[in-house]
């Protein structure tokens, strides 16, 4: 076991140099002064004048406290380690081998969630994110597919400590779901998801398939900020067809009692979005116009748009040659990414919400370009 550990020691120090590296490249210096200038500003005796620049402050100085905080406990959790093995190595104590394995693995894996979150520095990275997912042509086996996205989105959150909040649901015509928003509340949630923005490729034999025979399903799934108040974005009364209906799906108590769903169309662009969970056809208004607001902003940000009228309509097309990632349950066991090529043989682990491997290796990768 001692050779096991001088052969781990190695792994250490390569470890202790890499989280080295990350304290440079977060700057600890600068980002002290930067928590204390918003200490400062958060002190103020006018500070609470304007409520939503208060809370953005107060939003930043925590982001900015628990990346300081959380930095000086890996390289404590490191130097921990380089004590506990030098010691062992000497006393030629086997006992301690272990305990010392547990803790480097404990401290790679957060060492690995810091070098991401360090990745996440876009204007928007630290948002909610709004996830929609429609299924593609293929009626009841697409549906179904849209609803097992959806629960891994969700069980994703879960094991995040992420909040969910249905905004939109439209049920299948058999089963599954017609379509589906949701509002995932968190720190970085808009960073970590917006790279599953795109087509999703199912392979499996399906369940609605009398004659067993492997089928093909599609589903997009489409990811956006929550839309910041401050971000001011006009939309015209001319440009909009809102029109209300009866709620239907996971929608809580109102459900299919009062026509106060809406639905709202951007009629410049066809982009059509909706909410039923709130309390009243005002508040399902104002969500969905939110929603509108956070897809626009989201479109024009990454097509380098200059103003949003610049916006054209233009669709992706939910079908096969545009996935951007592939689950393969037939004949064998597959999830792989199209882009970054990172795969998984645990499919049962990523429909379950284990995505965090395809999310690091999308941000790796877009990092590097």
């Amino acid at each position: 076991m001692l050779i096991q550990l001088e052969q781990s020691r190695v792994e250490i120090d390569t470890l202790a140099k890499n989280i080295d590296d990350l304290g440079a490249v977060i700057n600890l210096t600068a980002l002290e002064e930067e928590i204390n200038k918003l200490q400062q500003i958060s002190e103020k005796a006018d500070f609470w004048d304007d409520p939503m620049e208060s809370r953005n402050v107060l939003k930043t100085l925590k982001i900015k406290k628990d990346s300081f905080e959380n930095y000086k406990e890996l390289k404590k959790g490191i130097q921990s380690i380089i004590e506990l093995t030098d010691l062992a190595i000497e006393e030629d104590d086997a006992s301690l081998v272990e305990e010392i394995l547990k803790e480097l693995d404990d401290v790679t894996k957060e060492y690995e969630k810091q070098k991401i979150e360090v990745l996440l520095n876009g204007e928007y990275d630290h948002s909610n994110a709004i996830l929609t997912i429609h299924p593609g042509a293929g009626g009841t086996e697409a549906q179904d597919w849209a609803e097992m996205l959806y629960r891994m989105y969700t069980r994703f959150a879960e094991r995040r400590k992420y909040k969910v909040k249905v905004l939109d649901y439209l049920d299948g015509d058999e089963a599954g779901i017609k379509s589906v928003s949701i509002l995932i509340e968190g720190d970085n949630a808009y960073g970590y998801l917006h790279g599953e923005n795109g087509v999703h490729r199912l392979v499996r034999v399906s369940p609605f398939n009398s004659q067993g025979k492997r089928q093909t399903s599609f589903a997009s799934v489409e990811v956006m900020p929550e839309f910041n108040d401050e971000i001011a974005i006009e939309l015209k009364d001319e440009d909009l067809r809102i029109d209300t209906h009866r709620s239907s799906g996971a929608g809580g108590q109102h459900v299919n009692k009062t026509d106060s769903a809406i639905r709202i169309t951007h009629l410049p662009t066809g982009i059509v979005v909706g909410c039923q969970t709130e309390r009243s056809q005002m508040q399902n208004k104002e969500t969905a116009l939110k929603m509108l607001k956070s897809k626009l902003l989201e479109i024009k940000e990454r097509e380098n748009l200059e103003k949003i009228e610049d916006i054209k309509g233009d669709k992706m097309n939910i079908e096969w040659g545009s996935q951007i990632r592939s689950y393969v349950f037939m004949p064998y066991t597959l999830v792989k990414d199209t882009r970054t090529q990172f795969e998984s043989t645990n499919i049962g682990a990523v429909m379950d919400g284990e995505i965090d491997g395809f999310l690091n290796a999308y941000l790796s990768q877009k990092k590097s370009k």
